[in-house]
């Protein structure tokens, strides 16, 4: 019962603040409160609508009075008591014909919620009237406020009813509620908000009453950016500094300093927009404007705002913003601004993670700003730094520490006050964090994982939203990974035009991957020679050791192994520079590779020793399995065993592939990678043929035999790819 009590009181002031509720949905907000309740305001709304005047009369001789009920939720000091004050004053004041009028008001708001429509027309006795039949505040009887009988007898349409009903004008106090409660909850959870149609009808008909509500403008251009409607958007912001000039320094929006102080943050804004949709030069003009009225203002906050923006303009521009960086922390520090003093410590960390900055450094400078973070509980800022975590903690290769990362920040509880029944959970913190579980499940073959949490992100990211990209992004590239994993070129081939329409430079690689994997070795080492002169100018260094393997791969098929070396070696060396050790622990898996085919087993065998450790530690399915396989085939070939049996094998080494080939296959099984097995499968079928073992062999053969008739494709040879 106490826990009803509490959700009752919450609903109260919601209730009395917000626009007026058809009869249905103040029932249900009732009911999920307290179904005891709901029934007894239907009962008595019941008595009231199918009785007499009379009813209506007893229901409020029958009020407790504030100034007598000490003991009840009606004391005079309480939200209720305080209304229903107002509401016994007011209608103690009401003449006769305008009880009367409220008492038909009363009887329409109730039938119309069980009338049954059937031909278009409402049968029961309808009310047209506007908001002054139920202001109990007025005391005169005009003949204007008289009722006529047959003005009582006269239907209405359905659709002018909820017109009447729900679209008439709002109050300021109503209005303001309506907006600061839609304002915070795409904030903080959009999917509880208005769908945006719904909220642009409804902002629609506030303007229509009050063109000149600046606040509407802005809520109206906040919606549309949900939707990525640049032409609306900036078109509600535009009118946004209308409103706040024509309304000067009587809006309630402007604060104490006029409407000086809204404009320059409108024109950040406006900056902000132009950002987000790439338009650059539009960008910088309004990031002027607001520093040139910030400057008259002497308002340093602001200016402070304006230098965030201008080294992330810059950023975006693909341009070195370390300097302004730098001096927007030390200002920020200077004003005693930490929250943008840690924002600019962050896009510090970020550039500083792919300028090869050591692990320990960047993570001694968020641990310093989280200290800021708690103390002053910038949660948001929070949640970015344990995303950003995990985004470094992969780049740098080590997928357990990501884990653990991303968990922390799905399982903390945000530290910003939690308002009307949400928590800030669609942040783009929460959007990477879950893109980056979603992936490293998928490394693991975990697919059923990865549907869930994509499913999750779908609910909570809608595809009109701007965070969307993340996970669409990271879907895609999990689909792709998966059907060249299980060889199916011909599904990850049409996926590299969506791919391409999120990320440029993710889908050119990809291309590249699929055409390599078809045979078409021109075309793929054409466009990885374009995209490794881009990625170069652009500093994505990931992405040029990548093309480098890419591009060394190629040179394999060509049996060029001495050409390759030459590239996997400025590979390892950028990959360390940068203490990248997924991928340099994928670069000596490829160095071991060339050495193996130039006819050095053991300085290859060598070299896997190396990298073995982490890549089992943290690397994916597919990269433990080929670094396996690496390693089979290696020993194989110290052991000095030949197909035909010619020379005298090390029998301890084959044993040792043989186990080493059946860990692989476990890795390969589990992705369902049938090339791959069948490789392992011809392998084992000479060790344990070698080995005089007939019944393993047989197995193994017919496994291969089984593999090679359901790929219905030549295998490549063994020796020729990783």
């Amino acid at each position: 019962m106490s826990l009803e009590l509490r959700r009752l009181n919450k609903l109260i002031l919601p209730l009395q603040q917000g626009p007026d509720l058809t009869l249905g949905q103040f029932l249900k907000a009732v009911e999920e409160c307290c179904p005891q309740t709901a029934y007894a305001v239907k009962l008595r709304l019941h008595e009231m609508a199918d009785g007499e005047l009379k009813d209506m009369e007893y229901f409020f001789s029958t009020l407790p009075t504030p100034f007598s009920a000490f003991d009840s939720e009606a004391y005079k000091t309480s939200v209720v008591g305080l209304f229903m004050r107002h509401m016994l004053l007011a209608y103690n004041k009401l003449s006769f014909s305008q009880v009367y009028k409220l008492y038909k008001s009363l009887q329409h708001y109730y039938h119309s919620h069980y009338a049954k429509p059937t031909d278009g027309q409402v049968s029961l006795p309808v009310l047209v009237a506007d908001d002054s039949d139920m202001d109990l505040t007025s005391t005169e009887d005009t003949v204007g406020d008289r009722i006529d009988r047959e003005e009582l007898d006269t239907p209405l349409h359905e659709s002018e009813l909820r017109l009447v009903m729900l679209r008439g004008p709002l109050s300021q106090k109503q209005a303001e509620y309506f907006l600061a409660k839609q304002a915070y909850l795409l904030k903080n959870d959009e999917n509880k908000a208005l769908k945006p149609a719904a909220l642009q009808e409804e902002l629609n008909n506030m303007l229509k009453f009050n063109p000149d509500f600046a606040e509407a403008h802005y809520l109206n251009y906040l919606n549309s950016m949900r939707v990525q409607d640049i032409f609306l958007s900036a078109h509600s912001l535009l009118h946004y500094f209308d409103r706040l000039i024509l309304s000067g320094s009587e809006g309630k929006s402007n604060g104490d300093e006029g409407y000086g102080r809204s404009l320059r943050y409108a024109a950040l804004n406006l900056a902000s927009l132009h950002c987000r949709f790439g338009h650059y030069q539009q960008a910088d003009l309004a990031l002027q404007e607001a520093i040139r009225i910030a400057q008259e203002s002497n308002d340093h906050v602001c200016l402070q705002h304006c230098l965030s923006w201008l080294y992330t303009l810059e950023q975006m521009k693909g341009s070195d913003s370390t300097v302004l960086t730098e001096d927007s922390v030390k200002m920020a520090a200077h004003f005693c601004l930490p929250y943008l003093a840690s924002l600019g410590i962050q896009s510090l960390v970020q550039q500083g993670a792919t300028q090869g900055k050591t692990a320990h450094k960047l993570m001694d400078a968020l641990k310093d700003t989280d200290i800021l973070h708690w103390k002053h509980s910038l949660s948001e800022l929070i949640e970015i730094s344990l995303a950003q975590t995990t985004s470094i903690w992969r780049m740098f290769g080590k997928s357990t520490m990501a884990l653990q990362q991303a968990q922390l920040l799905l399982n903390m509880s945000s530290l910003e006050p939690v308002n009307f029944g949400v928590q800030q959970n669609n942040t783009e913190a929460f959007a990477v964090a879950l893109c980056h579980l979603a992936e490293l499940h998928a490394e693991q073959g975990l697919y059923c994982a990865v549907s869930e949490i994509l499913q999750h992100l779908k609910e909570q990211f809608p595809p009109h939203s701007h965070h969307a990209k993340l996970w669409m992004l990271c879907d895609l590239k999990i689909q792709f990974e998966r059907h060249m994993n299980e060889g199916k070129y011909h599904l990850a081939e049409p996926l590299v035009t969506a791919i391409s329409a999120l990320n440029k430079t993710e889908g050119l690689y990809r291309k590249a991957q699929v055409l390599k994997a078809l045979n078409r070795s021109t075309e793929a080492y054409s466009i990885l020679q374009r995209l490794q002169v881009h990625c170069e100018k652009t500093k994505r260094t990931e992405v040029v050791i990548r093309v480098m393997l890419s591009t060394a791969e190629l040179h394999w098929e060509s049996s060029g192994f001495s050409t390759a070396l030459p590239l996997l070696l400025q590979a390892l060396a950028l990959a360390r520079q940068h203490h990248l050790q997924s991928l340099a622990s994928e670069t000596i898996l490829h160095l071991a590779f060339t050495q193996l085919m130039l006819g050095i087993p053991e300085r290859a065998l060598s070299v896997l020793h190396e990298a073995i450790e982490p890549v089992l530690a943290h690397g994916s399915l597919m990269d433990k399995g080929r670094a396996l396989l690496l390693t089979a085939r290696c020993q194989m070939a110290v052991a000095g065993f030949r197909p035909n049996g010619q020379a005298q094998a090390d029998l301890h080494l084959v044993v040792l592939a043989i186990d080493t080939l059946n860990e692989a296959t476990a890795y390969f099984s589990k992705l369902n990678c049938k090339e791959r097995l069948r490789d392992v499968h011809y392998l084992q079928a000479q060790l344990h043929r070698s080995l005089g073992q007939t019944s393993q062999c047989n197995k193994s053969a017919m496994l291969f035999r089984l593999l090679d008739q359901e790929l219905q494709s030549p295998a490549p040879p063994v020796s020729m790819r990783l």
